[in-house]
């Protein structure tokens, strides 16, 4: 169905069946079927057929490899109840209401991992411009704690391989309706890494967290940048939010490269949030994401996926869209969903998928230069985020 209509651009989309295994159960939101329903639209689709696209199954993560952004307390912690799940760690938020225990939970948490460090090792080493590891972004994962259904920190362990491969700075920009909470803990006090996350506040969403005072440790105040949503806040005032902030501290950090989390758990339909954001502004996040790789940093992306809980009717089409962007395919929202795969998801969950990419949504947003209206919600959160954090980059939070 997608053609090219420029060179092609060698991307590495991380994929394999054993990645269903991690499954924290049937009544669990974090349902596997997600990531399954997510690869047969995108092969579907034609996307995993382009010319330059390459299909990676992941390795399991060593425990070193996990070491380099995890506690060996914790990783301990992890094999142990794997092995057996009717001893529950809650010290270490494991057989949790969020996090149930299940057998083999440290292999199948460790190859999600292995997923995102092998897209690192291979950005690194110059066989692939970007990758997508659609299975990846769990963000909520700190360096000693599980949390918000994520056990290990793929996302953090990719931008600390990238570190470890030569990178000197590398910019994590994460768009999940939660805050990324976890990897913006983990590099704390790196000035190495900026992390960015836009996301529902904490006054209204798991985990409470993401304020826009919270700018990072000592010696690295302003590479820590939160945007807390208003708790409806929609496409527009999404977009807005993105553009009056990311593309302005991009610029000024310079990257080596981008690891972004896409979690599609902004959605209206989704069961857990309430931003109500479309498709369509989703796909155009991960457009204004790529453009920045390209303008800043030779194109090098990781882009993975993360929340996301409306499995059929939303996440399939959020994911491979963003396939779809990494890969450079004229594939958009206006492009109708595949006859087969909607007959696929009508038989097998009795759903009657959407018959477009997207929801035909208007994904216009007011440019943060027509000005500042301080009786808007958005707009105070936003200025929040300029004045706690552009000033330790020698930028103007009034203008742009």
């Amino acid at each position: 169905m997608s053609t090219r209509t420029g060179p092609a651009v060698p991307l590495q989309v991380v994929w394999d069946d054993s990645m269903l295994a991690y499954d924290f159960g049937g009544q669990h939101p974090m349902n596997p079927e997600r990531l399954h329903l997510t690869a047969r639209l995108a092969r579907d689709c034609g996307l995993l057929e382009l010319d330059g696209v390459s299909v990676a199954a992941p390795s399991i993560a060593s425990v070193d490899d996990l070491a380099s952004v995890h506690d060996a307390d914790y990783i301990s912690a992890v094999r142990r109840v794997s092995s057996n799940p009717d001893q529950a760690d809650a010290a270490h938020g494991l057989g949790t209401e969020d996090n149930p225990a299940f057998a083999g939970m440290h292999e199948a948490s460790a190859r999600l991992a292995g997923g995102s460090i092998g897209a690192a090792e291979a950005i690194m080493a110059g066989t692939v411009v970007r990758a997508v590891n659609f299975g990846g972004g769990m963000h909520h994962a700190a360096r000693a704690r599980a949390s918000g259904f994520c056990i290990y920190n793929d996302a953090a362990a990719s931008v600390q391989r990238l570190l470890d491969r030569g990178a000197q700075r590398v910019l994590y920009v994460d768009v999940d309706a939660h805050h990324g909470d976890g990897t913006q803990s983990i590099f704390w006090d790196d000035r190495r890494v900026m992390t960015i996350s836009l996301h529902e506040t904490g006054m209204s969403l798991f985990p409470g967290t993401g304020f826009a005072n919270e700018t990072g440790g000592p010696g690295a105040e302003g590479y820590a940048v939160n945007v807390a949503l208003p708790t409806i806040a929609g496409d527009s005032a999404v977009l807005r939010a993105f553009h009056a902030v990311v593309p302005q501290l991009a610029e000024a950090f310079a990257p080596d490269a981008i690891v972004s989390q896409h979690g599609c758990d902004s959605h209206l339909e989704d069961p857990l949030t309430n931003l109500r954001v479309s498709v369509d502004a989703q796909h155009a996040l991960m457009l204004g994401v790529r453009d920045l790789a390209d303008r800043l940093c030779g194109g090098r992306w990781i882009a993975t996926g993360g929340g996301g809980y409306a499995l059929a009717s939303v996440v399939p089409r959020s994911w491979s869209l963003l396939v779809a962007v990494a890969a450079g395919s004229p594939l958009g929202p206006r492009t109708p969903v595949p006859a087969a795969w909607r007959h696929y998801v009508l038989e097998r969950h009795g759903i009657d998928a959407p018959e477009l990419m997207g929801d035909g949504a208007d994904t216009w947003w007011r440019s943060w230069e027509i000005g500042y209206d301080p009786n808007d919600d958005l707009d105070r959160t936003v200025m929040a985020t300029r004045k706690a954090v552009f000033p330790l980059h020698g930028l103007d939070p009034w203008f742009d």
